[in-house]
């Protein structure tokens, strides 16, 4: 294995200048690959039958170029942006326990060359370098009429060629000089049209949805009728977005101590317990979206672009967030879980596995699931959830100290587009140590809904925190204190 890496480590200290950065790599690779454990939250996976797999699909390489604006057209600067060679990324996602990654590079004048003709040839390279990781290629979309979004392309022989159709003829920063009329939201109609056509079709995931909002519910370049219409035009691609961003280690200096700067690059409303306002607020817009019946799923992600300790603003893949996808170790099987919703999402590695069950009627269903039942049957609710009693990567050992169970109505499509609120969600049960029984190295919840009448939706979410509702973060905040799960929700419908 080692022989097979001896290319990969000379072209990476030749292309990356930083000396700590170099030490990283050097460090890394003989931890690694010499007979280092694994990190205590590193999950073993088989290769067959699904499970929980950790991932990550939103993650620069030095391919998020800068641009030489003298020259004409404005010419790339390799490392500009983010600094991480493709190769290193994956092999820091598997030190912090990833299953699977996306590499995300953005764009701008002409940049699907840069990814087609250097980002993807790397990428090649890193999966035979690090096969432990499944690597999916995709980049993060300069959206038309929006901020970023999060490009799945399936894994098959002509990605790269999907990805370069897609990026040269829809991402809005690509023509040169810049061309407004790309920039517009039925431009991104017109590009989920052409996903649409591709044989396998990619997933989208808007990235940082309110990171550019100017106040709580005051959205800006992302509104609730944006998402309705992308959901509505293709809804097997634009299946979701972020919950919990990522640059969550903005507050971290490099000799870890605490800046006064916001999580997640959120400087006009804050993130909610590291969240989203879209996620976090209870009866929200994520409730909304839910509450039309709409399959309109949420994860995390890094954002990597430079790590903490380098000075910038993001931990490695894994370090900090992980999304769980249940699934099969394959590039096929993941992607389905991603678009299915079989979608739990951590911080801290408050937990590491999550089963919220429904059953009713002879049926039952799982997290992204539905099941149908009949007027007045009584609903059975199990919940199970791993609290792993190991050190996380900031050297604590969080301990989950509350769960919410969260029930909404399914009311069907509403009238006005922006609706950002669900009226009829609220949490039904808070349970804490004393509500849940211990099964090993489980902890497991049961409650029961009597005789339901209404079609409902319900999801789960924990903390080790005391707060009833996730509150607005202070900026400089260490982001190690409050840790948050969610679920993804299960949809139980009630034939009439």
């Amino acid at each position: 294995m080692l022989i097979l890496l001896i290319p990969l480590i000379i072209m990476t200290l030749r292309l990356i200048f930083k000396p700590t950065v170099l030490n990283l790599l050097i460090s890394f690779i003989f931890l690694g690959f010499l007979g280092c454990e694994p990190s205590s939250n590193t999950q073993k996976v088989s290769d067959s039958g699904r499970q929980w797999l950790a991932g990550d699909h939103h993650i620069h390489s030095r391919y998020s170029v800068g641009w030489e604006r003298d020259s004409t057209p404005p010419a790339p600067i390799i490392g500009g942006d983010a600094i991480y060679p493709i190769p290193m990324n994956a092999l820091m996602a598997k030190r912090y326990g990833l299953s699977w990654m996306v590499s995300t590079d953005h764009g701008g004048p002409n940049h699907s060359k840069v990814n087609l003709e250097m980002a993807y040839p790397e990428l090649l390279s890193s999966r035979k370098a690090v096969p432990e990781v499944i690597q999916f290629y995709g980049m993060e979309f300069d959206t038309p009429g929006a901020d970023h979004s999060s490009l799945i392309i399936p894994h098959t022989h002509d990605e790269s060629e999907h990805l370069h159709d897609i990026e040269s003829q829809f991402n809005k920063r690509e023509p040169f000089p810049s061309d407004s009329t790309w920039d517009t939201e039925p431009r991104m109609l017109e590009a989920l049209d052409y996903m649409k056509t591709l044989e396998t079709k990619p997933v989208v995931i808007a990235n940082h949805p309110s990171r550019s909002a100017t106040g709580f519910r005051e959205y800006g370049l992302y509104d609730p009728a944006e998402f309705r219409n992308w959901n509505d035009k293709a809804p097997e691609i634009a299946v979701g977005m972020a919950g919990a961003p990522g640059h969550q280690a903005a507050t971290i200096s490099a000799d870890s101590s605490f800046r006064e700067r916001p999580r997640g690059g959120y400087g006009r409303f804050p993130t909610m317990g590291g969240f989203d306002q879209m996620t976090a607020k209870l009866g929200g817009f994520w409730d909304s979206m839910l509450g039309e019946g709409r399959r309109w799923w949420i994860t995390a992600n890094s954002d990597s672009h430079v790590h903490w300790k380098e000075g910038g603003s993001d931990f490695w893949p894994g370090e900090y967030s992980k999304t769980y996808v249940y699934a099969e170790k394959s590039h096929e099987d993941i992607l389905d879980g991603i678009r299915s919703g079989r979608v739990f999402v951590t911080l801290g590695d408050l937990i590491s596995e999550l089963y919220l069950t429904a059953e009713g009627g002879h049926h039952s269903a799982d997290i992204g699931g539905s099941m149908h039942v009949e007027r007045g049957d009584d609903i059975e609710i199990t919940i199970r959830f791993k609290d792993p009693d190991s050190t996380n990567t900031w050297g604590d050992n969080p301990e989950v100290s509350r769960v919410d169970l969260i029930m909404g109505e399914i009311y069907g499509p509403v009238t006005d587009r922006d609706s950002d609120t669900n009226p009829t969600t609220e949490v039904i049960e808070r349970f804490t140590e004393a509500d849940w029984e211990v099964d090993g190295d489980f902890r497991v919840i049961r409650y029961t809904l009597a005789e339901l009448n209404t079609s409902n939706y319900i999801r789960i979410r924990g903390t080790n925190s005391e707060e009833l509702e996730p509150e607005e973060d202070p900026a400089g905040e260490d982001p190690w204190a409050e840790l948050w799960f969610y679920s993804n929700p299960v949809f139980i419908e009630v034939d009439q």
